[in-house]
């Protein structure tokens, strides 16, 4: 079985000096030429980029300094070994062929030996930082992949000891998500609703209700209407999570993983707000209310009115839709943001898709199909 050779781009104006380094080297790497800066931007920039770059200087035109400076702008190649190989031995232009990214500097005439090894030691410090390159980002992945289990199994615990059910998890997350991703289109969201901030906020919506693990069962799981003693127990729970999550943050001072706990952290205290300050436990009012918090807040109270409960109701997907946006006895018409409320209009078919998706029983998914007829 034939051994993949690397491949090694000789760039020079002069055909006699490819010509020699290519026999140079061909015994051992796959060569590829260019007589010009333009026609090696073109090989290196294409599908199948070089290993690494013998590059001359002097060429008309693009010279190599130009050449190597094109490269690194390139997300893709601008890791690629440029070797510059050329007959100018001023301090000055092997210094300028360092500051612009060059790994090394040979000056002609050169012997055989010299640039054999020089290509070699370099192609293998390539090749070990793309090895250790690949096991970072496979460290990272497996380290993300853990945290994002442990959250959904500190939320589903959560949630074991609610009368909520698994399927709340994966749906408030859900649309927490659709609706920031559809928010930030707008130029009141756009700058703060980027890629980033919206996986931060998928990934931490579940632990909106952690706090619930602090409330004694007598009120978690009462069936009948709470008495006004038993409402403030309960919500204490944003208490509770926020503690729980700014202490874990705490010992996080120093790891990638705090900006994570913040939004959680957010979201667990300030999830109950109201627009108008009617909320708790604080009372904040407008904008003074986290997005984060904002946008689980009319997750939360959705999925509330459309699935099964022992102490309320199921309500149909336009009554959910109704309830939010014109108000009754469960909800203020000031509750939300109405920027929010807006863009749940226009997205409120998405929502139902979602609550589809992850419906825990048959007569919610029976009511949700029932309302998109």
């Amino acid at each position: 079985m034939e051994t993949h050779k690397q491949v090694i781009l000789v760039v020079d104006d002069e055909s006699l000096n490819v010509d020699l380094l290519a026999r140079m080297l061909q015994s051992q790497y796959q060569v590829k030429v260019a007589l010009s800066g333009e026609k090696a931007l073109h090989i290196a920039l294409s599908d199948d980029p070089p290993d690494l770059i013998l590059l001359d200087i002097e060429m008309p035109g693009m010279n190599g300094y130009d050449v190597c400076a094109r490269l690194k702008e390139h997300t893709v190649v601008r890791k690629i070994p440029v070797i510059f190989v050329t007959g100018r031995d001023a301090i000055e232009d092997e210094t300028r062929a360092f500051e612009i990214g060059a790994v090394d500097y040979i000056t002609k005439p050169f012997s055989l030996p010299v640039v054999r090894g020089r290509v070699k030691t370099h192609l293998a410090l390539y090749d070990q930082n793309r090895v250790l390159e690949q096991k970072v980002r496979e460290r990272t992945e497996e380290l993300v992949h853990t945290r994002d289990v442990t959250i959904y199994s500190l939320a589903a615990l959560a949630e074991t000891r609610d009368n909520e059910t698994g399927g709340h998890i994966m749906r408030t997350q859900h649309y927490v998500r659709m609706l920031a991703e559809h928010l930030a289109t707008s130029p009141r969201f756009r700058n703060v609703l980027d890629e980033q901030m919206i996986d931060l906020l998928f990934k931490s919506a579940p632990l909106h209700d952690i706090g619930k693990v602090g409330v004694p069962d007598r009120i978690l799981l009462k069936p009948g209407r709470l008495t006004s003693e038993e409402y403030e127990e309960m919500k204490k729970h944003t208490l509770y999570g926020r503690d729980a999550l700014a202490k874990a943050e705490a010992i996080l001072t120093n790891h990638p993983i705090p900006s994570f706990l913040h939004t959680a952290r957010e979201i667990a205290y300030t999830h109950h707000e109201k627009w108008d300050g009617s909320g708790y436990p604080q009372g904040l009012a407008g904008e003074a209310i986290p997005l984060s918090g904002r946008l689980m807040s009319i997750a939360d109270v959705y999925d509330a009115l459309i699935s099964k409960r022992v102490y309320k109701p199921l309500f149909s997907h336009q009554k959910a839709v109704e309830i939010i946006t014109r108000g009754d006895r469960l909800t203020k018409p000031q509750h939300f943001d109405p920027d929010i409320i807006a863009a749940f209009l226009e997205i409120e078919g998405k929502f139902r898709d979602i609550a589809l998706q992850f419906a825990d029983f048959d007569e919610e998914r029976v009511l949700l199909l029932a309302s998109t007829g």
